[in-house]
């Protein structure tokens, strides 16, 4: 007998009688979704969803002076606007001590937002305008970022800015936010412990950008490191070094190994049964579908009225893009969320040593107040896929898991799903051969 379904969140209207178009809301309600502040597709200077949380501005900790004396995480952080000039510099914590915490994503999970926002909103960020070819022969104040970058601890900071830092929460649904900036007119670091992987792979000018990443990995360090110091432009050949804006790095290491691992994963045998796992985080819930057979991937959202991504006041909108065995080239509709959520299941599938089609299904509710970044994917479905499975025998009793845990009817997210839809209407060769089957 089917577990009840999930009741929705208080003030959410019953799913079965919303409009799915709205008069005077624009025609597409994907759109805002689609974009998440990156590619300005409403066409307007600055993002509206984003306007709205400025009021945050006026709780963030105000630096009174140009003198600055704390802590990096470490942390940098190289903006894109004005590419290929861009705004990079130190992300500094007037805290003394201990403070790698503020710049770990791996170490965030069950935490709650306030939290998250507390720590994060503390951070100042000072910034100086390079090229991004810069970073092959960088000046002082580049180079001592590098370092910065390659550091395993907390770096003792000193910094002058030329105005006292000011401005608002920085938002971004690809990288965590953080707080008030000025431009940068001196900085010293006390660098006292570097990652001796990062830094023996930094040294190494004849190894390209996707094998330094690759072997980095490969030695345990953690991803936002491996992010960090692909950043600030310490990876790669001699001649082809390069500082990569913030949100790009992230989604491109996200990618680098997610295909790394897939090579792997495409040989080995394929699942024989369905496996599922859920899991709720930050009011997201999850739903991660392994299928029997040959690898494929899908992401799908699923994001309430008034939550983040969706402004409309009484619309669900759902979004999500597939690949097939041999990939994708073109960039996926939902962003680096699916890349993070690409690389967490590639590692589930190295352990479990098997190959399997892959569906991520993610319902989000009201409580996803601010974005948080793409590691709120990537940490959140890692930490689901390392609890046990629910082993199903049939795509029915799939379909009774998926209607007992989310809210939002099954039958929107089957009609979504490109890999569900297959997996229900495509008959397997082996099946043919197998009158049991």
């Amino acid at each position: 007998m089917a577990a009840p379904a999930a009741p929705p969140l208080p003030g959410i209207v019953p799913l079965d009688g919303l409009r799915w178009s709205i008069p005077g809301l624009r025609e597409d309600p994907s759109m805002c979704l689609r974009c998440r502040s990156a590619q300005a597709l409403c066409g307007k200077p600055v993002c509206p969803i984003l306007l709205k949380y400025n009021a945050f501005a006026q709780t963030l900790p105000m630096v009174p002076g140009v003198d600055f004396e704390g802590t990096s995480p470490p942390g940098v952080f190289v903006g894109r606007y004005g590419y290929p000039s861009v705004a990079t510099g130190p992300l500094l914590s007037p805290e003394h001590g201990p403070t790698e915490l503020f710049d770990t994503p791996e170490a965030w999970v069950g935490r709650p937002v306030d939290e998250l926002v507390r720590f994060r909103t503390g951070l100042v960020r000072g910034t100086q305008r390079f090229r991004v070819t810069d970073a092959e022969k960088p000046i002082p104040l580049l180079e001592d970022l590098q370092l910065v970058g390659l550091s395993s601890a907390s770096v003792e900071s000193e910094a002058t800015f030329r105005r006292p830092p000011r401005g608002h929460l920085a938002l971004s649904d690809s990288t965590p936010p953080f707080g008030p900036s000025a431009p940068i007119e001196r900085a010293s670091f006390e660098v006292r412990r570097v990652d001796p992987d990062l830094d023996r792979l930094s040294s190494d000018v004849h190894a390209n950008a996707r094998i330094a990443v690759g072997e980095l990995y490969e030695r345990g360090v953690r991803v936002s490191r491996i992010q960090r110091a692909f950043s600030i432009g310490t990876l790669g050949r001699r001649g082809r070094r390069r500082l990569v804006p913030t949100r790009w790095s992230i989604t491109a290491v996200d990618d680098l190994l997610s295909k790394r691992n897939l090579e792997e994963v495409k040989l080995l045998p394929e699942l024989s049964e369905i496996e599922v796992h859920a899991y709720t985080a930050l009011d997201n819930r999850w739903i991660l579908v392994f299928l029997p057979g040959a690898y494929r991937y899908e992401s799908i959202e699923a994001w309430y009225p008034n939550t983040l991504w969706n402004p409309h006041p009484n619309e669900i909108v759902i979004a999500g893009d597939h690949e097939g065995f041999r990939g994708r080239t073109t960039y996926a509709a939902i962003g680096g969320c699916y890349y993070a959520a690409r690389l967490a299941t590639s590692e589930a599938l190295l352990r479990r040593r098997r190959q399997a089609g892959v569906v991520v299904l993610r319902e989000v509710h009201p409580g996803e107040i601010l974005p948080l970044g793409v590691w709120n994917v990537r940490e959140h479905v890692r930490a689901a896929l390392h609890a046990a499975p629910t082993r199903l025998a049939t795509l029915g009793a799939l379909r009774e898991f998926l209607a007992a845990r989310f809210a939002i009817p099954v039958d929107r997210w089957l009609r979504a799903s490109a890999v569900l839809h297959e997996a229900a209407t495509q008959r397997r060769l082996d099946a043919w051969a197998d009158p049991s089957g």
